[in-house]
């Protein structure tokens, strides 16, 4: 019998990166989703493609042997599956983790001891995705104490990074998902030492996981972030066109210059490595064959600007170093201007919140950043002038 996984969030990413590497290991996949449409495709679809794009060519492969539950609607189903699995990953925002963690609490709960531990991995573009799924599920509500005790024994924690540019589908590609052949996935192999490492193909296994989450986050997501936000504000259309812009260009450049230095002097990577790894990222999120809109990249700024993401974090932690972090603020800056954009709910939070707050309420509540730190007064001028420039419109 083929081992099980059980995937929550059955999107692009999902099928287009995780599922189709479990699938390629001898996975049967379970996807677990919401959304009934979709829902239904997959379960009247016997296969799909998944296309790789790059400068040397386009690849293609096919992916059979899934299925998928509704988890609103089919919950004891999916608990059951969960129960049996080899491994539960996700795809499904940071943000959603806190809704998916009670079926995954319930189905390893119900799981045997004489199973080995269920894998968690969740995949995210977010620093310590999987911990933060562990903690919902360990939660006293979703997790009794008597049951926690022996928690070990039935589910292990790993935390990961991944890295592949999955942008915007077209409409008419029904279940076939169009991505980038640039890949990376990256995980924890500590938690699953004792009781052996899952046999994925593509992942690699290491034992100190932080710099990869960090030299991806500050560099991939940073600069895909900062050509998106400086292009909406100049009327871009995609990620490419702003990048054929060479005021844009210098400020992404600038950008990763200074989360170089961040990561070089951190977690000593080579800083000759570094920069061929900004000049490689560069040239993958402008690959004019994965053209990606502007707004479908700068959305949920909120989250973007928060404490510990590609943007703060890494300005925060060089702002206390004194080094410089010019180019990370007008980014930031750019992220602030972000608001109202048609179908994102988070930029209209955003317009709302800098309507009502006053730039230090701003800077606490959007940015997680106390008066105490450096960068503290330089971010509230920001605010203060995006909320001025607004007032003047």
């Amino acid at each position: 019998m083929a081992p099980k996984a059980v995937h929550f969030g059955a999107g692009n990413i999902g099928r287009g990166f995780v599922a189709c590497f479990l699938h390629n290991s001898g996975y049967d996949v379970i996807f677990a989703d919401v959304a009934d449409a979709l829902i239904d495709k997959i379960n009247e679809t016997s296969s799909y493609r998944v296309i790789e794009v790059g400068v040397e060519g386009t690849t293609e492969s096919t992916i059979t042997n899934y299925r998928a539950i509704n988890s609103k609607t089919h919950e004891a189903e999916l608990v059951d599956q969960i129960a049996e699995a080899d491994i539960v990953t996700c795809s499904v925002g940071p943000n959603i983790l806190k809704f998916i963690a009670p079926v995954i609490a319930q189905g390893i709960d119900k799981r045997s001891t004489d199973l080995a531990p269920l894998y968690v991995i969740a995949c995210e573009n977010a620093i310590g995705a999987t911990d933060t799924l562990a903690s919902f599920i360990k939660d006293p509500k979703n997790t009794t104490p008597e049951r926690l005790a022996e928690h070990d024994k039935l589910a292990r924690y790993a935390n990961s990074a991944i890295d592949r540019i999955v942008p915007a589908q077209d409409p008419d590609a029904g279940l076939d998902v169009t991505l980038e052949k640039f890949f990376e996935w990256v995980v924890d192999k500590t938690p699953f030492e004792d009781c052996g490492i899952p046999p994925i193909e593509g992942i690699t296994w290491v034992e100190n996981l932080a710099p990869f989450i960090e030299r991806k986050l500050f560099t991939v997501n940073t600069s895909h972030a900062t050509a998106a936000y400086h292009g909406y504000n100049r009327r871009k259309r995609t990620v490419y066109d702003a990048l054929q812009d060479k005021n844009i260009m210098k400020e992404v450049r600038g950008a990763l210059m200074e989360t170089k230095n961040l990561i070089v002097n951190k977690h000593g990577i080579d800083e000759a490595a570094q920069q061929a790894y900004v000049d490689k990222i560069i040239k993958r999120i402008g690959n004019p064959h994965l053209e990606d809109a502007v707004e479908r990249v700068g959305r949920a700024p909120l989250r973007k600007l928060s404490r510990k993401e590609r943007f703060v974090g890494p300005a925060a932690e060089l702002a206390e170093n004194d080094q410089p972090i010019d180019y990370l603020l007008e980014a930031i800056e750019m992220a602030f201007r972000f608001q109202d954009v048609d179908e994102d709910n988070e930029s209209t939070e955003l317009a709302s919140i800098m309507s009502q707050d006053t730039p230090e309420d701003v800077v606490n509540k959007v940015c997680g950043i106390q008066a105490t730190e450096k960068i503290y007064p330089r971010l509230v001028d920001i605010v203060k002038r995006v909320q001025d420039d607004s007032r003047d419109d």
